[in-house]
């Protein structure tokens, strides 16, 4: 049994308007699965899932965003300073703003979308030369090490380094983003507005998933969901994440 980060999951007030953004933003292209909702998701064949992209669904809900720092932003990715600087000058033409974290002076550029969740525009790192637009899911926690722990278990994804501050996970067929952990001592204050979605492979039951994710340490979350496909959870520091029902 297995899991497969799928989604990077994003409330927000106006789905559309997000989800253009965040489409403009990655150049990729964008769609709706119902009511509610914006996908943005590679074109050019690109059939969901495959770990070459872990894509972006834009969920509508009724409350604002906090004030408070999101605990899960993304990095973006660029190949040069020059195309570094014409991303950044892009993605503020599209709505984005700059956002003062106390980062002070650092080589990437912290923005935010029209409705405030905080990214960063990267410098080139060799890293993330062949992530495509998306360089890193980043999470804030208090234990990068336990937070490894976890997601190594409760994914198939492949663990490439821990420390006492860092630590990240990336699909072991070598493509797509990585999941990374950074410690933080900001605790949680909101509902996480950005959080992962993981999917089980076809023919995997979705509730014997729960299950091993209960062993590991993951808890039940009600957010009024009732009785949807997909089950809320919380991993040992809190985050919020969804198991989906596995596709036919």
């Amino acid at each position: 049994m297995a899991l497969r980060p799928v989604n990077v999951n994003i409330k927000a007030l106006d789905e559309a308007a997000v989800g253009r953004f965040w489409a403009a933003a990655l150049g990729w292209g964008i769609s709706s699965e119902g009511p509610g909702v914006a996908n943005v998701e590679p074109g050019g064949g690109y059939v969901w899932p495959d770990p070459a992209a872990v894509v972006v669904d834009v969920v509508r809900v009724p409350e604002p965003k906090s004030a408070a720092k999101n605990r899960v932003h993304l990095d973006l990715a660029t190949t040069s300073a020059s195309h570094q600087a014409e991303l950044v000058a892009r993605l503020e033409a599209l709505g984005a703003t700059p956002v003062d974290l106390g980062q002070g002076e650092v080589p990437w550029v912290v923005l935010a979308d029209p409705e405030g969740n905080e990214f960063c525009v990267l410098e080139p790192r060799e890293v993330y030369r062949d992530t495509g637009p998306v360089a890193a899911i980043v999470v804030d926690c208090a234990d990068p090490r336990a937070m490894a722990r976890f997601w190594d278990e409760a994914t198939d994804w492949t663990l490439h380094e821990v420390t006492d501050e860092f630590a990240s996970l990336r699909s072991a067929a070598g493509v797509g983003p990585y999941l990374e952990f950074l410690r933080s001592a900001d605790a949680k204050t909101a509902p996480d507005r950005v959080h992962v979605d993981l999917l089980p492979y076809s023919g995997d039951d979705q509730q014997a998933e729960v299950a091993r994710l209960h062993a590991l340490g993951a808890t039940d979350l009600d957010l009024g969901q009732g009785d949807a496909a997909w089950k809320c959870l919380e991993d040992p520091d809190g985050h919020e994440f969804c198991v989906l029902a596995p596709r036919p």
